[in-house]
């Protein structure tokens, strides 16, 4: 929602702005076309959505005032400006979409950053499990590295959510991005922590919720993870630009090159199509090529079938 406010505020800003229009109905193709051809020039934090906020964030004085945009932000704006037309066409507020016959930049997709099992481990044995939050941090990076869980999901799950013996917890519609609800799994030893981080918990805090605030009980906010998870990946001298996001990169690239089907490995995401989970996660570097050719070599195969 905030994205959504932000492209539109910044959009109506920048018509009203270079061609005085504040009327939705107004606005045609060639508008948007020449909003983005501003984009690509003029540079960041060159527009601003409200400027009474302009004392408080000082856009002059950042490093990457009047930078170049990245192909990727503006792909993120025109989206946005997608789904807010496609809305007012359907509520009947505009007959037809000024966005129908506007395509996306073509962009250079970046790979996402990946931990090796060496940084995996190094950042679980960091976690100082007798301090309450990181006793809870450590089990909820362990549970989003072993079912590809979001991070807000993982933060909303209540202890009711889980089922322990199956080894599997369920999301419910209302707190899943897609707005799906699905089942997720995790394994024996996630489990076993899970249960430990249980008995733990219940000693210091009264809370439904799975990974709580020990002082009150409620919900830990995203914002506050991810504070404490770059304290984490400081601590063990990882340069990679890494995030609690990079947890569930990591967990779907291990699962396709385990040998599990795009299909299954989409399911679990809860992505709306396989489309989305191959444009999102494929990305296998050259070793990771050579190490799933050396499961399948023809050759190889044949040899090993004569020893048998």
């Amino acid at each position: 929602m905030k994205s959504y406010e932000q492209t539109l505020r910044l959009f109506g800003v920048w018509i009203a702005d270079r061609h005085g229009i504040v009327q939705a109905e107004k606005i045609r193709a060639a508008h948007i076309r020449s909003y983005i051809s501003d984009l690509q020039t003029r540079g960041k934090y060159t527009y601003c959505a409200r400027i009474e906020s302009l004392p408080l964030n000082q856009p002059l004085n950042r490093r990457d005032y009047s930078k170049p945009v990245s192909l990727v932000t503006i792909n993120g704006y025109l989206r946005n400006l997608r789904a807010f037309f496609a809305w007012a066409v359907s509520e009947e507020f505009l007959s037809k979409s000024p966005m129908h016959k506007i395509k996306l930049l073509p962009e250079e997709r970046q790979p996402k950053e990946y931990l090796d099992d060496e940084e995996v481990l190094r950042l679980l044995k960091s976690f100082d499990r007798g301090y309450f939050p990181e006793y809870r941090d450590f089990v909820a990076t362990l549970l989003m590295l072993d079912s590809g869980t979001r991070l807000g999901e993982t933060l909303s799950v209540t202890i009711e959510q889980i089922d322990l013996p199956d080894k599997s917890l369920f999301l419910p519609a209302d707190k899943t991005k897609g707005r799906k609800a699905r089942v997720v799994f995790f394994s024996a030893r996630t489990a076993l922590e899970i249960k430990r981080w249980l008995q733990y918990k219940d000693r210091y805090c009264e809370s439904d919720y799975l990974f709580p605030v020990k002082h009150s009980g409620a919900m830990l906010q995203v914002a506050d993870f991810e504070k404490n998870f770059r304290k984490y990946i400081k601590r063990v001298g990882i340069k990679k630009h890494i995030s609690p996001h990079t947890l569930r990169n990591n967990f779907a690239k291990r699962c396709l090159l385990a040998g599990m089907d795009i299909f299954t490995l989409s399911r679990i995401l809860g992505h709306s199509s396989v489309k989305v989970t191959e444009q999102a996660y494929l990305d296998v570097t050259e070793q990771d090529l050579k190490q799933q050719y050396g499961r399948f070599s023809p050759v190889d195969s044949i040899f090993r079938k004569r020893k048998r």
